[in-house]
C-alpha cells in the first residue's frame, strides 16, 4: 500500500534536489569571466536536459535493475524506458510508488554531472561537453549508482527477491546521501577532465576572481536549500531518520562556513563572501555521506573540518599545476573523502545508522570499508573520466581555440552575451568590453 505523506515528502525532496542544478549554474556563472557567464551556466542546463532522457531510457535500469554479476551493474533491459514502473505498486524503498524513487534518484544523476563542469570552466566546447557527459552518465554514474545505492531485498521468508550493488551490500559502506557517488566521483573526474582539456590562457600568471559574487552567494543559498530534499530525502521516508539528517546537515553547514572563515581570516587577513559561500558547499558536500551516522555533535566537528580542510585545499592546483577552474577538486573530492572516512571516526551507534566507529566503541572494521569504498570511486572515476575526455577530444576536439577562449566563449559558442551594456546607450561600448576582456578574470581563488 502507498504511503501517502512518505509519498508527499519524496516528491519535494526530488523537486528541493532539481532546484539545486540551476543553484549550481547560478554558484558557477557567478565565479567565471564576465565573458563565460552562459556557457557556465549552460553546461549545468543541458546536464540537466540530457541526463533526464537517459535516465528514463536506460539509466534507471542500469542503476536499479537487478545485478548482472558481481554487484557491478544492474540489468539494462530491466526497466527500459521506464517499463513496468506506471502501476501502483512500491518500490524497493517500501511504500513509495515506484515512479516516485525513479524521480528522486534521477535528480541525483543530473547534478552529479553538472557538478564536473566546474573544473573546465572558461575553455571548453558546449558539443563537445553534451557528448562527454552522455558517455560519463552511462559509463561511470549509472553503475556508481548501482554499487552504492541499490541495496539487496529480501521478501519475508528471507528470499533474495532483488540483487544490488556491491559497495551497499558485500562491503557494507555506508554513503548515506552520495559522499562516493556524487561528489568523489564528480571530483575525480573533474580532475582527470582538467588534466585532458589542459590550462587556461593566463592560469597562475592573473589574478581570475569571480565576476559576480552575488550570483555565487544566491546559488549557494539555493544549493543549502535544495541539500535538505538531497540529504534528508535519501531517508525515503518522513520520519525520525529525516528529521535527524535535517538537522545534522543544518549544524555541520554552519560549522563549515565559520571553519572556512577562520581559516581565510588566519591565513589571508579577511573572510570573504566567496569563502563562506564555499564553506557552505563544503560543509555540504562532507555531511552527505555521514549525516545518518553521527550525532549533531558530530556533524559540526564534520563540518568545522571539512570548512578548513577545503580552503586549504583549493591551493593545491597552484602548488601541482593542474587547472581546476572552479575548484572541484578541493571542494567535493577532498570534502567527499573527508566526510566518507569521517564515519569510520565519528559514527555514533545511537544515531539512525547504528555503527559504531574507532572514537565510539574502539573499531576500525568500518573505517576500512569507507576507506575502501571511497578508493574504489576515486580510482574508477578518474580512470575512465580520462580515458571518455581523451577520446572525445580525439574525436571533435574537447577546448576552444586560444583565439575564441580570449574573445570570449559565450559569444563565440552561443552567440549571446550575459550583459547586454548596449541599452545603457553611450559608452556602453567601452563598458561592454570591460566586461568582456581577459583581465576581468573569473573564480579562481588567488
Amino acid at each position: 500500500m502507498v504511503n501517502t505523506g512518505d509519498t508527499a515528502w519524496i516528491l519535494t525532496s526530488a523537486a528541493l534536489v532539481l532546484l539545486m542544478t540551476p543553484g549550481l549554474a547560478l554558484f558557477y556563472g557567478g565565479m567565471v569571466r564576465a565573458k563565460s557567464v552562459l556557457n557556465m551556466m549552460m553546461m549545468s542546463f543541458g546536464a540537466l536536459a540530457l541526463i533526464t532522457v537517459l535516465w528514463v531510457l536506460y539509466g534507471y535500469s542500469f542503476a536499479f535493475g537487478d545485478d548482472v554479476g558481481l554487484g557491478l551493474l544492474g540489468d539494462p533491459g530491466e526497466f527500459f524506458g521506464l517499463k513496468g514502473l506506471m502501476e501502483d505498486t512500491t518500490s524497493e524503498a517500501g511504500g513509495l510508488p515506484s515512479m516516485a524513487f525513479v524521480g528522486f534518484q534521477a535528480v541525483f544523476a543530473i547534478i552529479t554531472v553538472a557538478l564536473i563542469s566546474g573544473a573546465i570552466a572558461d575553455r571548453a566546447k558546449f558539443g563537445s561537453w553534451m557528448v562527454f557527459a552522455g558517455i560519463w552518465a552511462t559509463v561511470v554514474y549509472f553503475p556508481v549508482a548501482h554499487w552504492v545505492f541499490d541495496f539487496t531485498l529480501t521478501d519475508d521468508d528471507g528470499v533474495v527477491t532483488h540483487t544490488g550493488g556491491w559497495i551497499a551490500n558485500d562491503l557494507a559502506a555506508i554513503d548515506f546521501a552520495g559522499g562516493t557517488a556524487v561528489h568523489i566521483n564528480a571530483g575525480a573526474a573533474g580532475l582527470a577532465l582538467a588534466l585532458v582539456l589542459g590550462k587556461r590562457r593566463g592560469f597562475g600568471r592573473e589574478a581570475m576572481r569571480p565576476h559576480n559574487l552575488p550570483l555565487v552567494m544566491l546559488g549557494a543559498g539555493l544549493l543549502w536549500f535544495g541539500w535538505f530534499g538531497f540529504n534528508a530525502g535519501s531517508a525515503l521516508a518522513a520520519n525520525n531518520t529525516a528529521a535527524v539528517v535535517w538537522v545534522n546537515t543544518l549544524a555541520a553547514t554552519g560549522a563549515a562556513v565559520l571553519g572556512w572563515l577562520v581559516t581565510e581570516k588566519l591565513r589571508d587577513g579577511h573572510a570573504t563572501s566567496l569563502g563562506a559561500a564555499s564553506g557552505a558547499v563544503a560543509g555540504l558536500v562532507a555531511i552527505t555521506p555521514a549525516c545518518s551516522a553521527v550525532s549533531p555533535v558530530g556533524a559540526i566537528i564534520v563540518g568545522v573540518i571539512a570548512g578548513a580542510l577545503c580552503a586549504l585545499a583549493v591551493g593545491l592546483k597552484y602548488r601541482l599545476g593542474y587547472d581546476d577552474s572552479l575548484d572541484v577538486v578541493g571542494v567535493h573530492l577532498v570534502g567527499g573523502l573527508w566526510g566518507t572516512l569521517a564515519i569510520g571516526f565519528l559514527a555514533d551507534p545511537d544515531a539512525p545508522a547504528g555503527v559504531e566507529s574507532l572514537f565510539f566503541g574502539g573499531s576500525v572494521d568500518q573505517l576500512w570499508r569507507q576507506a575502501v569504498g571511497a578508493g574504489a570511486v576515486l580510482v574508477f572515476s578518474f580512470v575512465l573520466t580520462y580515458v571518455i575526455g581523451t577520446l572525445v577530444k580525439a574525436a571533435m576536439g574537447f577546448r576552444v581555440s586560444e583565439e575564441d577562449e580570449v574573445a570570449g566563449i559565450d559569444t563565440v559558442v552561443h552567440a549571446e552575451s550575459g550583459y547586454d551594456f548596449t541599452s545603457l546607450g553611450g559608452g556602453s561600448g567601452s563598458a561592454l568590453s570591460q566586461a568582456t576582456t581577459p583581465k576581468t578574470t573569473e573564480g579562481v581563488r588567488a
